[in-house]
């Protein structure tokens, strides 16, 4: 029988010692924390947005880095298999905006729990101690020190994830055991993370919650993202599931991001100069600064003004076509100055890590060293908001505990 050690007991690490206990490893899964899928526990909010109901080649696209490592992956797993799985454990799920998949019962426990009972039903045994190296002699995985004792196995699947929320066990333990055994680390980064702006109007307005805005994300005269949806200010800039998924495109602040808002993007300059037109004619003889409720939420009327540059009490009947026009310009385009990313402890995924073209594809094996295995965020593969990362990690946990 192989003896198989998965270390973390996350989301890719109990699929991984699941499926291969299923197949008839004798599976150790070593989790340092106090519990399993800790990470798993404050995902969506603390629902769990599990997957995305999307066929492979819309996945593709909300992945950014590396994507075509991953098609041995999801064509063995794809999303929509994955909710069958879900399913066949008996967790019950449904499908939200964005095709997000959740558990009916909007609870994460529900799928650490599944998990962790997919893992141990299949013969996995989940031992709370801290892995502290991997051994390899000629090339090959031997044993595992955690404690004061040496586990020998035939195989090891890394399954620790990335740097992010450190507080879940994620430390990045996973790049020193890699990087000791001679592979190269792309230096990881947060991704999925809000963005820091010094733009005084981001406190002036923290805390106000957008739906139904543009974004565009440029750098020197580039798009580098554009979107539709919600987001929200905070004391420090921006954030909310757009911005969060910009930051997965912004790899190099230095180049001096700008983000441009449009707060009605559903009109045009020209339907949108019509409907200022209308707002001011039924205001004709109050100040521009009241007349704006009906298009503006309140918060952000008295930031527009400031911006706009115009005497606050000035009457809507004594506007100029000019200032009407720079008001709807400014509707349309409203910019924010982004220096950098949240702290990497804040980045719901890490970007960056365990170099792909050491990794064979079709079976998550290290290229490097005979019987060692990578899966989930620890490689160096990451996607937008919406469910694509925990599929990446069901996609590749699945493929490296078939294959060891």
């Amino acid at each position: 029988m192989s003896r198989v050690i998965v270390i973390g007991a996350g989301a890719s690490g109990m699929m991984a010692a699941g499926y291969a206990a299923m197949y008839g490893a004798d599976v150790t899964v070593f989790e340092k924390m106090p519990r399993a899928g800790r990470k798993l526990m404050i995902t969506g909010k603390g629902r769990c947005n599990l997957a995305n109901a999307c066929d492979i080649s819309e996945f593709m696209n909300n992945v950014p880095v590396n994507n075509k490592f991953l098609y041995s992956a999801l064509n063995n797993f794809p999303p929509f298999d994955i909710i069958d799985f879900f399913e066949a454990q008996g967790l019950k799920t449904k499908i939200e905006r964005g095709n997000r998949v959740f558990p009916v019962s909007d609870k994460a426990v529900d799928v650490v729990d599944t998990m962790r009972a997919f893992a141990e039903n299949n013969g996995a045994r989940i031992v709370y101690r801290e892995v502290e190296d991997i051994i390899a002699e000629n090339g090959a995985v031997k044993a595992v020190k955690a404690g004061d004792r040496l586990y020998h196995c035939d195989s090891v699947i890394i399954a620790t994830g990335g740097k992010s929320y450190a507080q879940t066990g994620s430390t990045g333990d996973g790049y020193k055991f890699a990087r000791k055994l001679g592979h190269t680390i792309v230096e990881p980064k947060p991704s999925l993370i809000p963005l820091v702006s010094p733009d005084s109007v981001c406190k002036k307005l923290q805390g106000l919650s957008l739906k139904n805005v543009g974004l565009k994300i440029t750098a020197k005269g580039k798009t580098v993202y554009e979107d539709f949806g919600e987001m929200l200010f905070t004391h420090f800039g921006i954030s909310g599931p757009m911005v969060l998924s910009a930051s997965c495109n912004m790899r190099d602040y230095s180049l001096g991001y700008t983000a441009h808002i449009d707060f009605k993007p559903a009109l045009s300059l020209e339907k949108l100069d019509l409907r200022v037109r209308r707002d001011f004619k039924e205001n004709i003889n109050k100040s521009a600064s009241n007349s704006l409720g009906k298009l503006l939420p309140k918060k952000l009327i008295p930031v527009i003004i400031e911006r706009w540059g115009i005497d606050p009490g000035k009457k809507c009947n004594s506007l100029t076509k000019d200032e009407r026009g720079a008001l709807v310009n400014l509707l349309k385009d409203f910019t924010v100055k982004i220096t950098s990313a949240r702290p990497i402890n804040e980045a719901i995924i890490t970007s960056g890590g365990v170099k792909v073209s050491e990794i064979n594809p079709k079976t998550m094996e290290s290229k490097l060293v005979k019987g060692l295995y990578f899966c989930g965020e620890v490689i160096d593969v990451d996607a937008y908001t919406g469910g694509f990362n925990l599929v990446i990690a069901w996609a590749t946990g699945r493929l490296a505990g078939e294959n060891v």
